[in-house]
């Protein structure tokens, strides 16, 4: 079985590092750098930044801060913002990203994905998709929508044709984020990780609503996520990897422990 991912997440805004709930009231909790670096001291399996104004501001992700970080890391590094195209990959991988996270510009144009996919491979391209649960969908069912923007903007695209559609076009990975659990700390959304997770063949990380060392064994057994992703619970030291990842050890969780 392969081992259980823990990944840290850098949100930045305009170079700097923030937090908030629900994806609103934004505050800033420390610089990039020196956090991508502490992270990969604390034993952290993957780092993902991303430039959360990039698509919103009409900006691309600051290639200059994605090059000082990859400096000082030494695990996979996944970088998102903006990315519209070919030539913006090229940018980030060539400045030391190993993966990229698309959004909204897969969602406005999905041939993005094939594309990424052609271009770079399909372990390169990660789907990152931000959903919230809507009590009716064209006034029918329930289930989740995905949101464009940051967040900002509700699409009518439900959550498992989207992901589905973008799997076929190439996408490599999951990047799952549910708005309505992210910052919270209540726990993960483990019902729509795990229908995920079982619908794909792809790797799910699970993000949104981390809040302790409990609820990352939930999203492993019991969403099926192959890697779980969280931001203020470790930027704020509530919550050490080390440690979690020891607890997750002990839980019969595979995790790679440094020696």
């Amino acid at each position: 079985m392969l081992s259980k991912r823990i990944i840290p997440c850098l949100d930045v805004k305009d170079g700097k590092t923030v937090k908030g709930i629900n994806f609103e009231n934004l505050r800033e909790v420390g610089d990039s750098v020196e956090m991508g670096e502490r992270y990969t001291e604390e034993g952290a399996d993957e780092l993902v930044f991303l430039d959360i104004t990039a698509t919103n501001e009409k900006r691309r992700t600051l290639a200059e801060l994605v090059r000082r970080i990859a400096r000082v890391i030494s695990i996979p590094f996944t970088v998102g913002g903006g990315i519209s195209s070919v030539k913006d990959v090229s940018v980030l991988l060539n400045n030391g990203a190993d993966k990229i996270a698309v959004n909204t510009a897969a969602l406005k144009r999905p041939e993005l994905i094939s594309e990424l996919a052609n271009n770079f491979g399909s372990q390169c391209v990660v789907l990152a998709v931000d959903v919230k649960k809507a009590v009716e969908v064209e006034g029918k069912a329930k289930g989740w929508l995905v949101y464009a923007n940051g967040g900002r903007v509700r699409t009518n695209r439900r959550t498992m044709d989207w992901i589905s559609e973008a799997v076929d076009r190439g996408a490599g990975e999951i990047l799952l984020t549910s708005m309505d659990h992210d910052g919270t700390k209540n726990g993960f959304a483990i019902e729509l990780t795990k229908l995920v997770s079982e619908s794909v063949s792809v790797p799910v990380i699970a993000s949104g609503g981390a809040g302790t060392m409990k609820h990352f064994e939930e999203v492993f057994k019991e969403g099926k996520a192959d890697a779980a992703l969280a931001a203020s619970v470790f930027h704020y030291k509530e919550i050490e990897i080390c440690k979690l990842k020891t607890f997750l050890h002990n839980k019969r969780m595979p995790v790679r422990i440094d020696k």
